[in-house]
């Protein structure tokens, strides 16, 4: 009997849109530089081109985007999932005056400068509330980011469940993008936005789930089940 098929394939690696600025522009400098030490034999310039190519993979890095398992397999519908990569920061009760007006439970996920940086939906459902407030750009992994730094915060509702996630800044993010708005219906999973670097992102989710993720966890957006409810559909 032949080996059992994988349940899912990786389709692709792309580049998000947002990132080709600061891919392509380091390569006009290595580009020049390059010519011209190859043009006049002057090895020092072709070395000098080398920090901007290193800086331009990094970019390329630091902007992927490659398909995840809700991509080509529809997930569980009383699924939440990680909305990104990271580091699991926090799990079950809330931080004190963190979590929106209600009985939440939060999970929060630290995003290295490494890891991939697009931000997917949580869940499935229509956005009902959207909100951006400027603030510090205090390290991502401080519990006092959560409340002081720059942030853009979603609520998303399907029947009567309700999921609110935010995406927030860190020190050397400096810019959210967030490619959805009020009246739009999103899938489990889906690609909604990124942030401009290392930060972070929390998930607030009702008493009716249970959380299943532990602080210190490592989690891929799109893939890894950070909640899920109990009473299920």
């Amino acid at each position: 009997m032949g080996a059992t098929a994988p349940r899912y394939r990786l389709i692709s690696m792309r580049i998000d849109r947002a990132g080709w600025p600061f891919i392509t522009g380091p390569l006009a400098p290595a580009a020049v530089l390059a010519a011209a030490g190859r043009a006049g034999g002057r090895r020092g310039l072709r070395l000098a081109a080398w920090p901007f190519a290193v800086l331009s993979a990094y970019m390329a890095l630091f902007f992927r985007d490659p398909d995840r398992r809700c991509d080509v397999e529809a997930p569980a519908p009383d699924d939440v999932l990680s909305p990104a990569d990271g580091v699991v920061m926090v799990a079950g009760e809330p931080q004190e005056g963190v979590a929106p007006e209600g009985d939440w439970q939060q999970v929060s996920v630290f995003l290295s400068v490494v890891d991939v940086h697009v931000n997917r939906s949580p869940y499935h459902g229509e956005v009902v509330e959207s909100s951006y407030r400027k603030g510090s750009f205090l390290a991502a992994y401080r519990k006092e980011s959560a409340h002081r730094n720059e942030r853009s915060e979603l609520w998303l509702r399907d029947g009567d469940r309700t999921v609110v996630f935010r995406q927030i800044v860190g020190v050397l993010a400096r810019r959210i993008v967030t490619r959805t708005g009020v009246g739009r219906r999103l899938a489990t999973g889906e690609r909604m936005g990124l942030m401009k670097f290392g930060s972070r992102m929390d998930v607030f989710v009702p008493r009716d789930c249970t959380v299943l993720v532990q602080v210190g966890q490592r989690v891929r957006g799109g893939e890894t089940v950070i909640a899920r409810w109990s009473d299920a559909r």
